[in-house]
């Protein structure tokens, strides 16, 4: 009796181990079934709240083709797998995160991260490992600046479009000023391209006289000695190119050093909603270059704004469409290509031709594909399309009024 009783629990035990080995062989193809996609993002840092916007972009068009029951390759259908780790707003960790999305995670390709630093970054990481990567977030012309990339794609404004802006603008509305300009721009890579050579170069062109011309580091936080010769100066415009740190700084010290421009532009920093936030009635007024809203008239634009904002509890931001847009971009290409091969992929994104949710993308030789400037200005926590006048959602006021 007790020889049939241990022979039962033995087959017992044997028939467990062989179900577990099932599952455990069921639950390995289930994974690597998955396509695995990575980006390293700004979750922590001076740039969390762009880095926070796109993480929600590229959740939220993984989430869409999964619902859909994924990518198809050769007519099977494959769930996506988007592994995000935080670079801290840090070029060293996002290169060294890139490293790690490729090498441990098995990323088949990338999304990118946010401004030139954190973007060049993480691309050149990409470009050496043979990987494609697709990001927005990253002005076009310090993108171009860097090489003639191979794998790496942005869509994204472009530099000289967003510093002309402001003057076809004044010009077009018929702003009234002295048309004295005081330039404040901090010295990353498009601080300087815009704030020392784009902005100086559109002023001369439009006939305005730059008063006073300073640049700071990234991470200075006192700025009284160029507000005060700002203020000195008399400029009725002020051009500020900061992160949204030193923006917010920036527009505090402006009001206790009695600074008040009929007309300011804080590039770059003004653009999330933290720093609205931040500054509360201060932040009224604040113009800044943008390139999307949900009132534009693109492919699902109105249906994402609403989601974000439902989904978060906060305003939606230009961000999440570029982010959303790179990411299905990306999908779209592995798709295309019917492959998780690294070159099919790649083939694939260069032949991208159609609409998004930040309009047409088709990528130039430079691999760069442009979405059109227009200006926002923060009135009463919003922020509103001022400018150009066929997409206005309300009328400008002067940041002095």
């Amino acid at each position: 009796m007790a020889r049939e009783i241990n022979s039962i629990d033995s087959f017992r035990f044997k028939l467990f181990l062989v179900m577990a080995l099932v599952l455990m062989c069921h639950h390995a193809a289930f994974a690597s079934d998955k396509i695995v996609i990575g980006a390293s993002l700004p979750l922590s840092g001076p740039l969390a709240g762009f880095g926070g916007y796109q993480r929600w972009g590229y959740e939220a068009a993984v989430a869409d083709i999964n619902e859909k029951g994924g990518v198809s390759i050769k007519g099977e259908k494959r769930l996506v797998q988007l592994v995000v780790r935080d670079d801290k707003t840090d070029p060293v960790t996002t290169s060294r995160n890139v490293q790690t999305l490729i090498n441990r995670d098995n990323a088949v390709a990338l999304l990118g991260s946010c401004t030139p630093a954190l973007v060049n970054a993480g691309g050149l990481m990409a470009e050496r490992s043979q990987i494609p990567m697709v990001t927005g977030c990253s002005p076009l012309a310090s993108f171009r600046s860097v090489r003639q990339w191979k794998y790496v794609w942005s869509i994204f404004f472009d530099e000289p479009d967003v510093a002309q802006a402001p003057f076809k603008m004044l010009q077009e509305l018929a702003i009234p000023t002295n048309r004295k300009i005081a330039i404040l721009h901090d010295n990353g890579p498009d601080g300087t391209a815009v704030g020392g050579e784009y902005w100086p170069k559109a002023a001369a062109e439009a006939g305005y006289e730059i008063v006073v011309k300073e640049s700071f580091p990234i991470d200075n936080t006192q700025f009284g000695s160029m507000l005060m010769k700002s203020k000195d100066s008399g400029a009725d415009i002020v051009l500020v190119n900061a992160i949204t740190p030193q923006a917010v700084a920036i527009r505090k010290q402006m009001e206790t050093a009695g600074l008040r421009p009929k007309v300011l532009f804080m590039e770059k920093g003004a653009e999330p909603e933290q720093f609205a936030t931040a500054l509360g009635k201060l932040a009224d007024g604040v113009m800044v270059g943008s390139y999307w809203d949900p009132s534009f008239p693109y492919p699902g634009s109105k249906a994402l704004g609403d989601r974000f904002e439902r989904e978060s509890g906060s305003s939606f931001s230009q961000h999440i469409a570029d982010s959303y847009a790179a990411a299905q971009v990306l999908l779209d290409a592995i798709e295309a290509a019917g492959s998780v091969d690294r070159d099919a992929i790649n083939t694939a994104i260069a032949a991208t031709d159609k609409s998004y949710v930040v309009g047409p993308v088709k990528f130039a030789a430079d691999h760069t594909s442009k979405i059109p400037t227009a200006i926002v200005q923060w009135q009463a926590g919003k922020p509103i399309v001022v400018w150009p006048q066929e997409r206005t959602t309300g009328v400008i006021f002067a940041v002095t009024q």
